[in-house]
């Protein structure tokens, strides 16, 4: 099976292998946290809320738990990592709308593994909630406050939850026929549903981390020493990026590969062992 594969990096000319495209858009998953992440460290830094704001300020329904939107944000909530109930194998975030997240909230106090601030376990679910909580303190939808805060400040126009269907790149499956791709618009959107071309992933990486245009990044990256990073992954397509503190940087998005070899040749080419795997 072809894994269409592109590369962004500081090591090279961005690089394309079986299909891929540099200009056509592709589901990012996780990566869509950082997105998520900066829009609540800009909220933050202008005033319209505070990182270490109790979830139940901006979503009344919410029982006191001690979670903050900063616990969300670093997956220290203790909340789980996905929604409760069986999801479909299929589409596993479709059914979970905004009606059943609003259903959630009242319970979260149930739902919680452990007391905030404990232990960092990653969570779509804490996310989910983030952005609601985002969502309320805006006053305007999701895509609508990550443009305002994020994406027209970078100047990034290729980032969207709706993209143009003719403009999507799709895993391709038997016979060469595309593979659905998960429903991402509900609930979980903060946490995994945006779209992004790779060209436009890769200036978000560059401009965030490298460039440090809108601050300090946000607490929704992942550290590892001098590496700040993140990921993404959906059942056929993978994203991995991140930047080191002497200015190396990748953005490598592959279609049909297992996440783990997605983040392991994104940690080779910041390396300098690969250009392309």
């Amino acid at each position: 099976m072809r894994i269409p594969t592109c590369v962004f990096s500081s090591a090279a000319p961005p690089a394309v292998r079986d299909g891929h495209a540099v200009d056509r858009f592709v589901q990012i998953a996780s990566l869509t946290k950082v997105v998520t992440g900066t829009a609540l460290a800009r909220m933050a830094a202008t005033g319209v809320l505070a990182l270490d704001d109790p979830i139940e300020r901006w979503l009344p329904a919410a029982p006191r738990t001690g979670i903050t939107l900063r616990h969300l944000a670093r997956h220290t909530s203790g909340l789980p990592r996905l929604p409760p109930g069986r999801l479909s194998r299929r589409d596993p975030y479709a059914a979970f709308d905004r009606p059943a997240l609003e259903r959630l909230l009242p319970r979260l106090d149930t739902l919680a593994k452990r007391p905030p601030g404990q232990e960092e376990e990653y969570s779509n679910l804490g996310y989910a909630v983030l952005g609601a909580a985002l969502t309320a303190a805006s006053g305007t939808t999701y895509e609508e406050l990550v443009t305002e805060y994020v994406l027209r400040p970078l100047h990034l126009t290729a980032i969207t939850a709706n993209p143009d269907p003719d403009r999507c790149l799709l895993p391709p499956g038997l016979l060469g026929r595309p593979r659905r791709p998960w429903t991402m618009t509900g609930a979980i959107l903060p946490a995994g549903g945006l779209w992004a071309t790779p060209r436009a992933a890769a200036d978000l990486v560059v401009r965030l981390l490298v460039e440090r245009r809108l601050g300090d990044p946000a607490p929704s990256w992942q550290t590892a020493g001098p590496l700040r990073w993140h990921n993404g992954a959906t059942r056929h397509a993978s994203v991995f990026t991140g930047a080191m503190d002497d200015g190396r940087w990748v953005m490598i998005h592959r279609l049909n590969a297992p996440p783990e070899d997605t983040d392991r040749a994104g940690i080779e080419i910041l390396e300098g062992a690969e250009t392309v795997p």
